[in-house]
């Protein structure tokens, strides 16, 4: 019926080589189609089309699917305001035609589809989303005169898309979604154009789709080329300036898309993301709160980007999250927030480590309750940081857990942590301990810390450890401005009860270090005491340790923390037995050590005073009160009488003191046979070469920093 209707010359020269012959049948088509539309013959028209798709469009031979393309447009614009109820044929066989091999071929289809376009307008959206799909991979086809005929067909589908009121936004997003994440630069550029078209359209609403192509947008803000970067980082300015202005936004899904970027590796990604974020920090109110932790968890590794902008944004950020107050009622999730927290402790950023303790401090001041129900989870992380090689992280740290000690139950649970931290850490108590101590004293009252501390070493069964921890302790106490107020107290012990209750709170684990018990009683002025210790000591007691601690003592007694002391040697007659106590640590003291020399030559500045029988008496009677600031008789005789039920008991002390030494003792020598037994060879070495003390001494040549 159509080669009835189209003559044969016509359909031959369709298929010719050469271009004008295609064009003028084409032409004779059009002409054949107009006026059989004006006669109202459909069926004949149908013909003609059903034979341009069979036998030209879908024939093997190049030359005849060209013929059929520029056929099919002829038809279309001799159809023309009737074209709409034959398009059902005419537009599928010029898509398949998209996917031909032939370049050529691929040209014409874009050509034949624009004429066609051109003459159906709006009744081709129907059509919209294969062809849509079809241009998205005409973008990147590898003939340039295809994609160049695919950029003009685009543009007539845009243009026809915007003057539209029949287009589909629900149907086209997921189209558009699938081909977000493709990596070709044309597609890209290809969605990009359209996304920003179809934003620019007053009545379609691509804000309330955003989170669906969201994640495909960053992703092209670290495309190799500046173009789709600039492209990329344009649409999402615009869609962020529509945010701020716009009431019903949906940020809780893209603020997981945020969160994802903020972690890029591209440093443009990361600033796009991070500003995002602040906005949202500041715009999303209660939509935002389940989000919190999230959020945090992206920041906080910003805030030490080696990319100034960002830290700048992130910090502003962080500050902006940390003064909003959320309840845990409304969604606020204290034990995520916490979580994140706890990640960012072990972080290799100093600055990030900082605003992690930040946080955990603000959510303590906020809601204790709820963050010590989670203490078990972040007390070891807290611990730990204690070992941060930033001293303003250990600060912080030691603030936090200040904060958390308040309550009874949680500081001894902390002293008994520091302990254990300590014991199976003996760098922290070495390099922290003092920064450590001192400043828990400063924050929880020195006081009850050491008594805490005490009353904890006092049962320690690492023999080794409690005496190396007891002196870390009493050299904190003799030394830090912070415990001055200890000092003083400690200095009362003798007159003073509650001075008295602290001496004897802390002798008991005190014991466990002959030298800091010694000290212990230099500074509370217990010098019968302190004598009577140092006569106790036996010739397994004087080690090189022991010296070496003593050293220490005597160089610290040059410091003005013992001027008090020194300045009673100037009344040797009522402080006799401080010069007892003294010249007994002189006698244990190698003569060519220079600790000897020092004490040798403080005690050669002692005014030599003929002492009467009443002072002589006085001095041996054992009354430790003869020993304080001068007092006359009677308010010694009053004391005596009526306050011996609050004096010390230093028999009882003395007892206590030698029955730990013997424990330290019998635990040395049952080192010492383990060691005999696992390692005879080392023992003969020993043997061999026996101990030279005042060697040691003199190598040793020690010259400790007095103040800590």
């Amino acid at each position: 019926m159509a080669d009835a209707i189209v003559p044969a010359f016509v359909l031959r020269n369709l298929a010719d080589k050469l271009y004008e012959k295609r064009k003028n049948a084409a032409l004779e088509i059009e002409g054949i189609v107009k006026q059989l539309t004006i006669a109202g013959e459909h069926d004949k028209i149908t013909a003609i089309i059903n034979l341009l798709t069979t036998e030209f469009t879908y024939s093997q031979q190049a030359n005849h699917r060209k013929g059929g393309l520029i056929g099919l447009a002829a038809a279309t614009v001799g159809l023309t305001s009737e074209a709409a109820q034959h398009l059902e044929q005419i537009v599928p066989p010029v898509l398949n035609s998209f996917l031909d091999q032939d370049s050529r071929v691929r040209y014409y289809a874009c050509e034949a589809l624009y004429n066609i376009a051109k003459v159906v307008r709006g009744e081709f959206i129907v059509y919209f989303n294969q062809i849509f799909d079809a241009l998205c991979k005409l973008s990147a086809d590898c003939d340039v005169n295809v994609q160049s005929a695919a950029h003009l067909l685009d543009r007539l589908v845009k243009d026809i898309v915007t003057e539209s009121d029949q287009f589909s936004i629900e149907e086209f997003i997921p189209l558009l979604r699938e081909r977000m994440n493709v990596l070709n630069p044309y597609v890209r550029q290809f969605l990009v154009g359209w996304i920003t078209v179809l934003d620019s359209v007053p009545d379609i609403d691509m804000l309330g789709f955003l989170p669906d192509f969201l994640d495909g947008l960053f992703n092209m803000l670290s495309d190799s080329s500046h173009e789709i970067r600039q492209q990329a980082d344009s649409a999402l300015s615009e869609f962020l300036q529509e945010i701020k202005n716009s009431p019903n936004v949906d940020y809780g899904r893209m603020a997981e898309i945020l969160v994802q970027r903020a972690g890029s590796p591209d440093e443009f990604t990361r600033l796009t993301a991070i500003t995002w974020i602040n906005e949202f920090v500041k715009l999303g109110g209660d939509q935002l709160v389940p989000y919190y932790a999230d959020i945090l968890g992206a920041i906080l590794p910003c805030i030490s980007d080696k990319e100034e902008k960002i830290r700048v944004v992130a910090r502003e950020t962080n500050e902006e999250l940390r003064s909003i107050r959320a309840d845990p009622g409304e969604g606020f999730d204290i034990g995520a927030i916490l979580s994140i927290a706890r990640r960012e402790l072990t972080s290799e950023w100093e600055a990030t480590r900082i605003e992690a303790l930040h946080w955990i401090a603000t959510l303590l001041a906020r809601h204790r309750a709820e963050v010590i129900s989670y203490l078990n989870d972040i007390f070891g992380s807290l611990l730990s940081a204690l070992s941060d090689p930033s001293d303003e992280v250990v600060l912080l740290v030691l603030e936090v857990l200040a904060c958390i000690a308040k309550d009874a139950p949680h500081f001894r649970h902390l002293v008994v942590f520091l302990i254990h931290n300590f014991r199976s850490d003996h760098s922290l108590l070495e390099k922290r301990g003092a920064l450590i101590v001192r400043r828990l004293c400063v924050l929880l009252d020195a006081e009850r810390v050491y008594r805490e501390f005490s009353t904890i070493l006092e049962g320690e069964d690492d023999l080794d450890f409690a005496s190396i921890m007891v002196q870390a302790l009493n050299l904190i106490l003799l030394t830090s401005s912070e415990l001055a107020d200890l000092r003083a107290l400690l200095k009362q012990s003798l007159v003073n009860v509650a001075g008295k209750d602290l001496f004897i709170s802390l002798y008991a684990s005190w014991c466990h270090s002959a030298m800091a018990t010694i000290s212990l009683c230099l500074l509370a002025q217990a010098y019968q005491h302190a004598s009577s210790v140092i006569q106790s000591l036996g010739e397994e007691d004087i080690n090189v340790k022991f010296l070496v601690q003593l050293d220490k003592l005597i160089r610290l007694m040059e410091t003005p923390i013992f001027a008090y002391l020194r300045l009673q040697l100037l009344e040797p007659g009522k402080y006799t037995w401080l010069l007892k106590a003294l010249y007994g640590l002189l006698m244990l003291l190698p003569q060519q050590s220079a600790a000897f020399q020092i004490l040798r030559n403080r005690l050669k500045t002692v005014p030599s005073i003929a002492f009467n029988t009443d002072q002589l008496k006085r001095a041996s009677s054992g009354n430790p009160y003869s020993q304080i600031l001068p007092v006359s008789e009677d308010i010694i005789r009053n004391q005596d009488s009526g306050n011996m039920h609050n004096a010390i008991n230093f028999a009882s002390r003395l007892q206590q003191f030698e029955h730990m030494q013997n424990r330290h003792r019998m635990h040395a020598k049952l080192q010492q046979q383990s060691r005999k037994a696992t390692s005879s060879t080392l023992s003969q070495t020993l043997l061999a070469h026996p101990l030279d003390l005042h060697g040691i001494l003199d190598s040793f040549n020690i010259e400790h920093a007095i103040y800590i």
